[in-house]
């Protein structure tokens, strides 16, 4: 047997290919494909079958195209509602390819139709090797309850504690975890780093997994849920529906300056993809900054509708590219295109560029005790809890969408995130949102610890 796992960082999506003989199996496909071709086509094999553990919400799946190019057959379990061709399949049902088995367990709860895969080599053990999660267990966390609308959290949240305690704990400890996501994930709340485990591991320091009783895993899993990005039923639709092709999709074509101009008066959507350093040194104004060197794809689908049909703007076609493959990841499909020549041809017709200053930690620890600084953290709560400055406002760039900080658009803001790619974000919504003065702090939260400066934690607040 073959086995690979696929990690796609912007969306710390984990996929996975697994060959016997002449056959292949893809678990969880990404929309661009061609990995899972060519992989299979090195080890001699075919594709014959597609997996989805769960109707993704968080990206668009490639089972679509896999089936239609190979010939697969899609398998997904019950209650999905899908109108894609597939086979529903139900607990216990077993496929088998060549010495392969792949056996599915049903684990409702961070969706309805949520299934796990329980493999088996046979030519090395009748035991059961591996157990592909899926959404229903990470590595230190599970999947999130609050993604249906037949269900509430809490009812899921019930069948969550219900699939993890009666299918994956009665699995043997040293059966591998090879789960859907990793640390980054919109679909947990704080995932691990690691890309496998082993249920002894996740029996042991698994947070969901130390909560003894239903109820208060129910209590745990709903409180505090994160925002839910408005991309997420649609996607879930898109899957459910089955995506066009990639190789459909239209064109890119070029934006002139004078037409983003009229967009961007008219409310339309422009993203720069390009660094930090370059958005803050020069920008279109109102466009927003969601460098392609972080959670790309994951962050412009929080923060733009899918159907905004926005420009991107990047300094070489290379990044164009590459931006607009990960936005059809995640079913932001671009109509309009990208501006011509970039930052410069905006300045050569004449625009007035936009900019933004920068400060180190040490210069803003200087300006807090001098006089004081309006200090906006944007970090998620889990990190805010576990540590932030004492004289700083937390709204966490998720919420943005729903809600801009309550601040005075005048009054100069300093903009922290953990490392300074979600902050650079801020601050660009918030110059298009009128702000005048927003500065981003170099380095974020971590340099401001790494040179030790002071900081709380929530419970000494609550204290």
């Amino acid at each position: 047997m073959h086995f690979d796992q696929f990690y796609l960082g912007c969306l710390a999506h984990a996929s996975y290919l697994l060959v016997s003989g002449d056959e292949a199996v893809v678990v969880d496909p990404q929309r661009d494909v061609e990995i899972y071709l060519e992989a299979a086509k090195r080890y001699g094999a075919t594709i014959r079958h597609v997996f989805e553990t769960h109707l993704h919400a968080d990206f668009v799946s490639g089972h679509n195209e896999l089936a239609l190019r190979t010939g697969a057959r899609i398998y997904i379990g019950p209650s999905s509602g899908a109108s894609v061709s597939h086979l529903a399949v139900f607990d216990g049902f077993k496929l088998q390819v060549g010495t392969l088995q792949i056996k599915v367990l049903e684990t409702p709860g961070h969706t309805p139709e949520s299934i796990c895969l329980l493999v088996t080599d046979e030519e090395k053990s009748s035991r059961p090797w591996a157990v592909l999660t899926g959404d229903t267990l990470f590595v230190g966390d599970v999947g999130r309850p609050d993604l249906s609308k037949a269900f509430s959290p809490s009812a899921l949240a019930g069948m969550l504690f219900d699939s993890i305690h009666s299918k994956l704990l009665t699995l043997p400890d040293n059966v591998i975890v090879y789960p859907g996501h990793g640390a980054g994930s919109l679909c947990g709340r704080n995932l691990g780093t690691s890309r496998s485990s082993t249920i002894r591991t996740e029996r042991l320091t698994n947070y969901a997994l130390q909560i003894k009783t239903r109820d208060e895993f129910i209590r745990q899993l709903t409180t505090n849920l994160p925002p839910r990005p408005n991309y997420f039923p649609q996607d879930a639709q898109i899957n459910r529906d089955g995506a066009p092709a990639l190789c459909d999709l239209p064109e890119l074509t070029t934006v002139k300056a004078q037409e983003l101009y009229q967009i961007l008066t008219e409310g339309g959507v422009a993203i720069d993809v390009r660094t930090a350093d370059e958005f803050a040194a020069a920008h279109v104004p109102g466009s927003i900054n969601i460098p392609l060197s972080g959670q790309f794809a994951s962050w412009a689908g929080t923060l733009v509708d899918l159907d905004s049909r926005p420009v991107l703007i990047a300094d070489n076609t290379e990044d164009l590219e590459e931006a607009r493959t990960r936005l059809a990841r995640i079913g932001l499909d671009l109509e309009r295109g990208f501006l011509e020549n970039g930052v410069q041809g905006w300045a050569k017709a004449g625009f007035e560029l936009g900019h933004f200053d920068q400060m180190r930690v040490r210069d803003l620890n200087a300006r807090i005790e001098s006089d004081g600084a309006r200090l906006l953290d944007v970090r998620r709560a889990v990190e805010w809890q576990a540590g932030h400055i004492g004289v700083a406002t937390h709204h966490p760039l998720d919420g943005f969408k729903a809600k801009l900080p309550d601040l005075d658009r005048h009054e100069t803001v300093f903009v922290m995130c953990k490392g300074g790619y979600r902050s650079s974000i801020a601050c660009s919504l918030l110059q298009r949102a009128g702000f005048k003065d927003v500065i981003n702090v170099i380095g974020g939260f971590d340099a401001w610890t790494k040179a030790g400066f002071p900081v709380v934690a929530e419970e000494m607040v609550a204290a």
